[in-house]
C-alpha cells in the first residue's frame, strides 16, 4: 500500500495536525495544498481532511508528485499528502510532518500519528498498487507471476526499497487483492461522486 503524510511547509506556526487544524479554521482559503494532479490520491487526501476537519484550502494541482514537493519545500503552497518522497526532507527539518493519513501508523516515522488517532474517524487516503496481466493471460502464467511477485516482495531488499519511499509491502492471496481493489473503489468513487469531482 502507498501511505500519504500530511506535510506542512515549517512557516506555519503549526506543529501537530490539531494545530493545522486550527489554524486552518482560523485562515479559511488562505491555505494552497498540492498534489500529483486532479483525482490523484493526494488530491482526494487533501479533499477528504478538508472537508472532514471542516475547513476550506486552494487545491494547486501539479503534473506529478516530485514538482509539487518541490514548491511546498519553497513555501509556495502551504501543505500536502506526500505520497512518501517528502519523509526525507522531514526528516532534514525542511517540512513538518503532522500526521499519516493511513488507518495504521506508518513503519518509517512510527512516533507520527495517524489523523483517526488525533480525531478524525476512519480516516484512511491509502492506495493500493499491483501488478496486472492483460485478460485473457493463461492461468497458469497468472499463477506463477502471482508466486513468483509474492517472493520477491517477501525479501527484505523490496521490502526495504519499497519501504524507504513510504509505502508498506504486503504479500496478499488474488482474492485479498481483489477484494482490496473494490474495497478502494468503493469508498473512492462514493467520495468523488459526494464532491462532484471531475478530472480534466
Amino acid at each position: 500500500r502507498v501511505l500519504v503524510f500530511l506535510m506542512a511547509h515549517p512557516s506555519l506556526p503549526v506543529n501537530t495536525a490539531q494545530d493545522f487544524i486550527a489554524y486552518a479554521k482560523a485562515n479559511p482559503g488562505k491555505l494552497s495544498y498540492g498534489s500529483a494532479g486532479s483525482g490523484s490520491s493526494p488530491h482526494l487526501a487533501g479533499e477528504m481532511f478538508a472537508r472532514q476537519a471542516q475547513f476550506t484550502a486552494q487545491h494547486v494541482p501539479y503534473k506529478g508528485a516530485a514538482p509539487a514537493l518541490v514548491d511546498l519545500l519553497a513555501g509556495q503552497i502551504q501543505f500536502m499528502f506526500d505520497p512518501g518522497p517528502g519523509l526525507r526532507h522531514a526528516k532534514e527539518g525542511k517540512l513538518k510532518l503532522l500526521a499519516v493519513g493511513s488507518p495504521k501508523r506508518s513503519s518509517q516515522v512510527p512516533d507520527t500519528p495517524t489523523l483517526a488517532e488525533v480525531g478524525m474517524t476512519g480516516f484512511d487516503a491509502d492506495t493500493t498498487f499491483g501488478v496486472y496481466a492483460p485478460n485473457g493471460t493463461p492461468a497458469p502464467v497468472v499463477t506463477l507471476l502471482h508466486e513468483e511477485i509474492n517472493k520477491a516482495l517477501a525479501t527484505p531488499k523490496l521490502a526495504e526499497v519499497i519501504r524507504s519511499i513510504g509505502g508498506e509491502s504486503a504479500a496478499l492471496s488474488r482474492a485479498e487483492f481483489i477484494a482490496g481493489q473494490a474495497r478502494d473503489r468503493e469508498r473512492f468513487g462514493a467520495f468523488i461522486k459526494s464532491i462532484g469531482l471531475k478530472v480534466e
